[in-house]
């Protein structure tokens, strides 16, 4: 409907019943891998291997996460979101099943292939794409709500595994799981999942038409730059969220104590996402990309600072604040600065890079730890990546002013 300046708007109620909707799927996709990290020690158990199998599998889930979600992004061009939907949930029921056979190559492709490439690839990254097309007011409160998901999965399902785990086995919590998430994708994407209305283009938008020039450079070029700082700003966002609990160990903080930790980062990291979400909808994706990584660089600077208890509590609060937004605010440059159409593809594109970014930089934490002996080091290398992010992100944001400058 038309707002005060007269200008029609494409969001309806149907577009939060859709950001919803992929809320509910996000939450049951993002809850498949965790079945592998709560059975990590049953699971070896059964398979007689070391502890490297099974994070094998939860590395290889997130990576094929980042593939499946190109090849399903341009799925859902050919075919549209619901088809792809549907493919995902059934992807994860198979691969779940696949995975609890009990040996080592059946998890590995059970949770690689099923869960990661065909399974969260079609529901994590085209359906950011997907709720995108339904909003242009209030666009980063949608995508800032619908990555939520990912939040929810680990605030409820990890309780829930380790009980059934428990009673059941690991074996037994993989098939009930699958045929529960993909019985509950299957009903939502019937139900609720439909094509996207005709995309308008937004007042002030700085969106090229297809195969133009993108502040001021080739698409591909600026696309390429966004990636980068995408994989530069998740290389050192997933070091903490990866190592806090073996931080706190190294300083005398029981687990149980940096488990508590990690819980009020993820915490306070998703309360920020509303308000970071809400922000780029004033100031757009690429001013609110710079203002949350400027507070990440400053949240791990105070983990540098701290090493009591009551500090680092209060440090990993800060920094979740921080970091909470930054992911759907490049979802959110993204679509302002690419045409509607691209869309599918440029979104699975870019939050590969973020994911690709994720995993280097848990990796990247512990092969230092390893070399080194302590975590400082790895926290100053993660400060370096954060700063070439920095100074990318104002080459880009000089580039949009001058788009901006010439357009007016």
């Amino acid at each position: 409907m038309p707002d005060a300046a007269g200008t029609v708007s494409i969001e309806t109620r149907q577009s939060w019943r859709i950001a919803i909707a992929a809320l509910a799927m996000l939450a049951m996709a993002a809850g498949a891998p965790l079945i592998v990290v709560v059975g990590l020690v049953p699971i070896t158990e059964t398979l007689g291997t070391g502890r490297s199998l099974p994070s094998l599998g939860s590395a290889v889930a997130y990576l094929g996460s980042g593939l499946g979600g190109v090849a399903c992004g341009l799925l859902a061009a050919r075919f549209g979101q619901r088809a792809v939907a549907i493919l995902g949930g059934v992807a994860i029921c198979a691969g779940l099943f696949l995975a609890s056979l009990g040996s080592s190559w059946s998890l590995l492709v059970g949770i690689g292939l099923g869960v990661g490439f065909f399974g969260n690839g079609a529901l994590f990254p085209p359906m950011f794409a997907y709720v995108s097309l339904w909003f242009d007011r209030r666009r980063g409160a949608a995508l800032a709500l619908v990555s939520s998901g990912q939040y929810i999965a680990g605030f409820i399902w990890p309780f829930v595994f380790e009980r059934t785990i428990a009673v059941f086995g690991w074996q037994t919590t993989m098939q009930a799981y699958g045929i529960l998430a993909a019985v509950v994708v299957f009903a939502i994407a019937l139900a609720v999942l439909r094509p996207p209305p005709v995309p308008q283009v937004e007042p002030g938008a700085l969106q090229a038409a297809s195969g133009g020039r993108v502040l001021g450079m080739a698409p591909n070029m600026a696309l390429f730059l966004i990636a980068a700082c995408s994989f530069l700003c998740c290389v050192p966002m997933a070091m903490p969220a990866a190592h806090l609990v073996a931080f706190c160990g190294d300083l005398g903080i029981s687990a149980s104590r940096g488990a508590s930790m990690l819980s009020v980062l993820l915490l306070s990291a998703f309360v920020a996402r509303q308000f970071w979400g809400w922000l780029s909808d004033k100031i757009g994706g690429l001013w609110t990309i710079f203002l949350g990584s400027l507070a990440q660089v400053v949240g791990m600077l105070g983990f540098l600072a701290t090493q009591d208890e009551a500090g680092l509590f209060f440090v990993s609060a800060a920094y979740g604040l921080g970091f909470g937004g930054i992911v759907p605010a490049y979802v959110m440059a993204v679509r302002a600065l690419f045409p509607a159409a691209e869309a599918s593809w440029r979104v699975p594109l870019m939050l590969f890079a973020s994911l690709g970014g994720m995993a280097f930089g848990a990796w990247l934490a512990g092969a230092i730890y390893d070399r080194v002996g302590f975590y400082a080091a790895a926290w100053w290398v993660g400060i370096a990546f954060n700063l070439v992010q920095l100074a990318i992100m104002i080459f880009l944001l000089r580039r949009q002013h001058r788009t901006r400058s010439a357009l007016a």
